[in-house]
């Protein structure tokens, strides 16, 4: 009995090597992401659109977490979106993204605490703090799987 072995190879590009990595919105952390922009989002513009601050202090600050770290993460899901950690390896971009998760669920958790306590029954403000909420939970589910990629336990391959 002879095997013959048929081999071929394509030339064309494939759907996985373009510039845009669309299939990363269809992942857990891609989900995540973009359900702490919009959480993000819309506690931002809850903050900016209501009338009769109770307290103006506590509301700058929930107003400036919210929207730096909506703009840290839009930068993170751009990132992956176009595939430009390949193109910088300087950065250990796992611990960066554990570094920004771990700093936006203490700061995001206290302006969201801070929010529904001052919120004085302005309803716009009372959605802000929720949406603040889901934010930090989202962030933690985050924290939580980055961690496990950054700092989890790694494979030396050594034989003992």
């Amino acid at each position: 009995m002879s095997h013959t072995v048929i081999t071929t190879s394509t030339t064309g590009r494939t759907s996985g090597d373009g510039m845009l990595n669309l299939g990363y919105t269809r992942t857990i952390p891609g989900l995540l992401k973009i359900g702490q922009m919009v959480a993000l989002l819309v506690a931002f513009l809850c903050v900016r659109c209501a009338r009769g601050w109770p307290s103006w202090a506590a509301f700058q600050f929930f107003e400036v977490v919210s929207l730096w770290f909506f703009i840290a993460f839009l930068l993170f899901f751009l990132m992956h979106l176009f595939r430009l950690q390949a193109k910088m390896p300087c950065f250990n971009w796992p611990l960066t993204e554990f570094f920004h998760y771990s700093v936006g669920v203490v700061l995001v958790c206290i302006a969201s605490i801070v929010a529904a306590v001052k919120a004085g029954g302005v309803s716009a403000l009372v959605v802000s703090s929720v949406f603040g909420f889901i934010a930090t939970f989202l962030m933690a589910v985050s924290l939580w799987t980055t961690y496990s990629v950054s700092c989890g336990p790694h494979q030396t391959g050594a034989v003992v």
